[in-house]
């Protein structure tokens, strides 16, 4: 994380961005209808890509952790969960959003879904939003930088150690 070069306030898209760079695997985001009651996101793991679809009726606070979830799934390798069937994957193979293009990728076999917390990956996934999200918010609240190098100096020993450094 901290060679993405991330500051305040964090920007989960943008950061979804910086981190599919670095790995040179893009990542697509993709608000889409979930039918509730049903999982919040998905991970598609595809060929030269990955995607991630999230709740679109919800508010962006949310939105937010449900993309930083399925990062972390994708950041921590998770195995697939593709033999479980779920009218979810099943609507977004039949009525993809527009931009999708599942190419050679069989609708996106692997993939990761998330409702529930009983397994070890969806406990790790989970952690990982919550820590980079309350990071972000702790960001988001840091006072304004100064020049004053003594300003700087009690700053950084009196302040909340902030960011990944």
């Amino acid at each position: 994380m901290r060679e993405l070069d991330v500051s305040a306030p964090l920007d989960v898209r943008d950061l979804c961005q910086r981190i599919g760079e670095a790995r040179a695997r893009p990542i697509e985001l993709y608000a889409y209808p979930i039918e509730v009651p049903g999982p919040f996101g998905l991970w598609f793991h595809m060929r030269d890509r990955d995607a991630i679809f999230f709740q679109r009726e919800d508010v962006r606070w949310h939105q937010d952790h449900i993309i930083l979830h399925e990062l972390g799934h994708i950041l921590g390798n998770h195995p697939s969960d593709a033999e479980v069937f779920d009218p979810v994957t099943a609507a977004i193979r039949e009525n993809p959003p527009a931009g999708l293009d599942w190419g050679d990728d069989e609708k996106g076999e692997h993939r990761r879904r998330r409702s529930c917390y009983d397994v070890r990956y969806e406990r790790e996934a989970e952690l990982h939003a919550t820590i980079i999200q309350e990071w972000g918010s702790v960001l988001t609240t840091t006072p304004p930088v100064t020049e004053e190098p003594a300003v700087q100096r009690i700053s950084a020993t009196l302040s909340h150690h902030q960011g990944w450094r």
